[in-house]
């Protein structure tokens, strides 16, 4: 096979050669780095100036770029996760040195866990202090990039102006190579101010290679399949990123394989169809069921904590794995592991199977659900399942929701019908607070055409209060929706049924009404009965809303203790 692939390179126009060779005047390393980010496709930036970033930042006046301010660097950072979630493209999050960095760590621990393509360019102090000497320069670190190294796919750093371009795009190819994940930057303050005079960065490309499966083990995969008595399909986020759940639709329905979903894999499957188990994963009869398939297919997921009901599932049959991240095959249940690329996978799968007929599969399923809904009806939490089903029909189908983590989510991970696919996101990877508000106002900077739902409980909501300036000034189209319960009430549940009592998680908070509508945000107090409602006239007015549900609410019992 030739590797010459010197005649499809573009040739450039003798205009573009004259343009090359009289780059325009006034540019900067800053300008190297928007040039870059244009070239490769990116349109929409976030982030948060500061001293030794601002070489970058003047840039973005020159550019074409469409930028994001948020008001703190990690909420920044759960916005351009949300952004890259949602577009699966590349979500440029450009950050100061030092503090400003550091305080984007959450985030981008939360983008790596759910695989989110985010590329953190952060500024660096000038070159003559890199090395680990101690310069006393403002913002200094020892090794700032090694305290991102265990939580990104690659750092990146940058000493002269004519490395920007290349590494930019090895950054970005990074990002968005299957899984996609956050990556790392960094530029001295003097490469972003000093002048260039290199030619103006056109087309880039960083196309990330195909992650095929490899045919024997398809081979082998598409014969047990074939062959199940009780096959069953766990389908997580992966194969929501990897656009796949058509093609999963297509496998169940030639199996007759009941799926569930994960947490993160919302969305994958429709909730109604007759071979859905929905995404009860922490109720004993899902795993039960899922215990007895003698080949289990897990595509994109795995297994961690919340998707094995808290690593109590323990398969009897063969389980066929499909990651893309070679870390996880096989990390929690011996399997046969196959690398690839969830759509890649399940395309070949479904060349290669044989079509299954089971009658009983849809009873055997209806069976399990209605076991599920016995088990919860026999608790009395008619109050959280009515909020769920108010949302549910409050929110249009295809608009996007961003949960925090609190009480309302947890639920809304088993019983929310997710009705399109890349539509329900939670900070469920990492599981930090803060994330629903400034992910949301990420997914709307990525699409205003509809309106987009944040959840948050009351200790959440504190972390992005700030962030209502930043969803006023863009005018960005989220209904925030606040449960208040007075404190951290998921903690409060855990310590009292730990120790006794609670200690802790009781909190002092604000009027939410009174502080949004001091940002100039509109806000209602709503009650369960009112909610659905309040939420429909938040979602059809345009800009940012917020609707405080003053309400206690209860988790279902697990079944894993």
């Amino acid at each position: 096979m030739s590797h010459d692939h010197h005649d499809e390179r573009p040739q450039l126009t003798p205009e573009q050669i004259a343009a090359a060779l009289n780059p325009p005047g006034g540019r900067n390393g800053g300008d190297l780095v928007v040039e870059t980010l244009q070239g490769l496709g990116a349109t929409t930036v976030f982030g948060l100036p500061g001293q030794h970033a601002l070489g970058m930042f003047d840039a973005l006046r020159r550019s074409s770029l469409s930028y994001v301010g948020l008001r703190v660097e990690n909420n920044a950072g759960f916005a351009a996760d949300a952004y890259g979630r949602i577009t699966g493209e590349v979500a440029p999050l450009l950050l100061s040195t030092g503090p400003g960095a550091l305080t984007s760590l959450a985030a981008l621990q939360e983008a790596a866990a759910a695989s989110a393509p985010v590329l953190a360019i952060s500024s660096q102090i000038p070159t003559a202090g890199l090395g680990g000497g101690r310069h006393g320069y403002l913002h200094e670190l020892r090794d700032q990039k090694a305290s991102f190294r265990d939580i990104v796919k690659s750092v990146h750093t940058i000493r002269t102006a004519s490395q920007i371009p290349s590494a930019i795009a090895a950054a970005w190819e990074s990002a968005l190579s299957a899984p996609h994940g956050p990556v790392w930057i960094e530029i001295p303050q003097d490469v972003l101010l000093a002048e260039t005079t290199l030619p103006v960065v056109t087309a880039m490309d960083a196309t990330p290679p195909v992650l095929h499966p490899r045919p024997e083990l398809t081979a082998v995969a598409a014969h047990l399949l074939s062959k199940a008595e009780r096959p069953a399909i766990i389908a997580g986020g992966g194969v929501v990123r990897s656009d796949a759940s058509g093609k999963l639709l297509a496998l169940a329905e030639k199996l007759d394989a009941p799926v569930v979903t994960t947490f993160g894999g919302k969305g994958a499957f429709p909730w109604e169809h007759p071979l859905s188990l929905q995404s009860w994963l922490e109720d004993r009869h899902t795993t039960d069921f899922l215990e007895s398939a003698d080949v289990l297919l897990v595509i994109g997921s795995g297994l961690g904590e919340l998707s094995s009901n808290y690593h109590t599932f323990a398969p009897r049959g063969r389980v066929i794995q499909i990651e893309a991240d070679a870390g996880k095959l096989e990390s929690n249940h011996p399997a046969l592991g196959i690398h690839a690329d969830a759509r890649e996978a399940l395309a070949d799968l479904l060349d290669a199977v044989d079509r299954r007929e089971d009658p009983s599969a849809p009873d055997r399923v209806r069976r399990v659900i209605e076991a599920v809904r016995d088990r919860i009806a026999g608790q009395e939490l008619t109050l959280e399942q009515r909020l769920i089903a108010s949302v549910r029909q409050a929110l249009p189908d295809t608009s996007p929701s961003f949960w925090d983590m609190t009480i309302l989510a947890y639920w809304a991970w088993s019983a929310f019908d997710a009705r399109h696919p890349n539509t329900m996101h939670s900070a469920q990877g990492a599981g930090g607070l803060g994330y629903g508000f400034p992910a949301a106002l990420g997914a709307a900077a990525a699409d205003r055409t509809k309106p987009v739902l944040a959840v948050s409980g009351d200790g959440g909501a504190m972390y992005s209060i700030a962030e209502l300036a930043t969803a006023r000034q863009y005018d960005l189209p989220v209904t925030w929706l606040i449960v208040d319960d007075g404190g951290y009430g998921i903690l409060r549940e855990y310590m009292t049924g730990a120790f006794g009592e609670a200690t802790a998680t009781e909190l002092s908070r604000p009027d939410f009404v009174a502080l949004a509508g001091s940002f100039g945000v509109p806000a209602v107090l709503t009650t369960p009965e009112s909610l659905a409602d309040d939420l429909a006239k938040s979602f059809a007015e345009p800009g940012p809303s917020v609707v405080v549900l003053p309400a206690l609410l209860r988790m279902f019992e697990p079944t894993h203790l």
